[in-house]
């Protein structure tokens, strides 16, 4: 089929960014405050992706692993205090783990940053209008433009019709690698040697909880918390039991994963489990949509009924799409490790330093998770040649669909790596773009001095 692109639908840009999730988000304010002209697509209608249209949160981890120092700095830094002066998050600082703000759960949750998507929406809008970045909302990336070997652009979608952007680099934070697979970089889904792909989740968000006999009822039972074959037996898993016996629970989870919000009443909720979703596919997305609406709907009666608290509890909202921790793992130029991660690797080129957790949901089954936190030194770096694909110029890819091992990438998937790797990806595209060179051969160093300029812990 040929695509008809309109002539009067063309842009022009040093820096194309794809996708405006946490990645994308951060990848375009870095380039255009490096002086670049930067586009920035999105097919949804608001930047954040799963920050604020697929309601995750609260943001995980950015200290060390001792939880001492704050790590993930730069532009993660500015959007939490952003978000701090305008009522809209608790700064990670004085959220510690074992808490309601961490669902409970201590290892690896150390000063997690609860905050408020619809407030995140506005910030991040008026950041982005702030560095001059030129946004697409609905506005949907088709097809590569490729000249031999070298990304130069894209066809993009949009009511509009299709339309063509061109660029002296691109950036794809896509989250599924959808601009870096059709160009022909070779990629893996989910974890091939064990055939298995994580699965998804559909955050909702509750209010008119009466917070204190919610946490008086976990109170009495923190001494049943416990792990066994794999399952993490936590909050609130006594009434998912009694639940279960009752005949008003069929879903594959042991416990519910609830985080305290910004607001005393509010809670997000993270206990959804949807089995084999392809992300990469529409059928199976929209399957996972429909089995995650039906599963928040369980979830909020079983709240009502058992949970002490939650009778009057009132769903605000379910995630507009699909909360996603795999699919597509870019091939690049280095694949980060399971070991790099536990031994606290440090390679020259690192771009970020972070102590997330390995955390890959349904490894041993649909109840079951691994969990393995960092095992030596406060934290590890991931490298720069993580970020460049093999076998296409003109590209990086930044996000969960980084050159990864898939254990690797469970840990570095989450929201505050993926904002320091757009954050470095936008500071490294602009000035390959300056430079007229391809991103494979921009100067370390200079990169890392850019990134620590502009805040980055290295």
């Amino acid at each position: 089929m040929e695509l008809h692109v309109s002539p009067a639908l063309h842009y022009d840009a040093d820096v194309l960014v794809l996708g405006a999730g946490p990645a994308g988000f951060c990848a375009a304010v870095a380039a255009a405050r490096e002086g670049a002209r930067v586009l920035l697509v999105e097919q949804g209608g608001c930047a954040g992706g799963m920050a604020t249209a697929g309601l995750v949160g609260p943001f995980m981890t950015c200290y060390d692993a001792a939880g001492e120092e704050m790590i993930l700095r730069g532009l993660f830094a500015e959007v939490v205090d952003a978000l701090v002066a305008r009522g809209g998050a608790i700064h990670p600082a004085q959220v510690r783990q074992g808490t309601p703000y961490t669902s409970w759960i201590e290892l690896g949750h150390d000063h997690v940053t609860p905050f408020d998507p619809e407030i995140l929406k506005k910030l991040l809008d008026d950041m982005l209008t702030a560095a001059g970045v030129h946004v697409l909302y609905h506005t949907a990336f088709a097809e590569p433009i490729l000249a031999g070997t070298r990304f130069a652009g894209a066809v993009l979608h949009s009511k509009s019709g299709f339309s063509a952007a061109r660029a002296e680099v691109t950036v794809d934070c896509t989250g599924d690698a959808d601009a870096a697979f059709r160009a022909g970089v070779p990629c893996e889904k989910g974890n091939q040697a064990a055939g298995i792909t994580q699965p998804a989740t559909l955050f909702f968000r509750i209010s008119h909880v009466d917070s204190p006999a919610l946490e008086r009822d976990v109170a009495e039972h923190r001494h049943t918390f416990h792990r066994e074959n794999g399952v993490n037996y936590r909050s609130l898993h006594w009434r998912v039991t009694q639940a279960r016996e009752a005949g008003d629970w069929d879903l594959r989870r042991t416990s519910i994963g609830l985080y305290k919000g910004v607001r005393e009443d509010e809670w997000s909720v993270n206990t959804s489990r949807i089995m084999d979703i392809d992300a990469t596919d529409a059928e199976s997305l929209t399957r996972g949509e429909v089995e995650g609406r039906r599963q928040a709907e369980q979830i909020m009666a079983f709240l009502r009924k058992y949970v002490p608290g939650c009778a009057d509890a009132r769903l605000m909202s379910t995630g507009s799409t699909l909360g996603i921790r795999e699919s597509r793992h870019i091939r690049g130029e280095y694949r980060l490790t399971l070991e790099d991660i536990l031994q606290g690797r440090v390679s020259q080129d690192a771009i970020l330093l972070c102590s997330n957790s390995v955390d890959v949901h349904g490894r041993f089954g649909p109840e079951s998770n691994q969990y393995i936190a960092v095992e030596h030194g406060r934290y590890y770096g991931v490298p720069y040649r993580c970020l460049v694909p093999q076998d296409v110029d003109g590209l990086l890819v930044a996000g969960r669909s980084l050159s990864a091992q898939s254990e690797a990438a469970g840990a570095v998937r989450v929201m505050p790596p993926c904002m320091a790797m757009g954050q470095a990806a936008g500071t490294a595209a602009a000035m390959a773009a300056r430079d007229r060179i391809s991103p494979r051969d921009v100067d370390i160093p200079g990169l890392q001095e850019r990134l620590r300029r502009t805040g980055a812990y290295l």
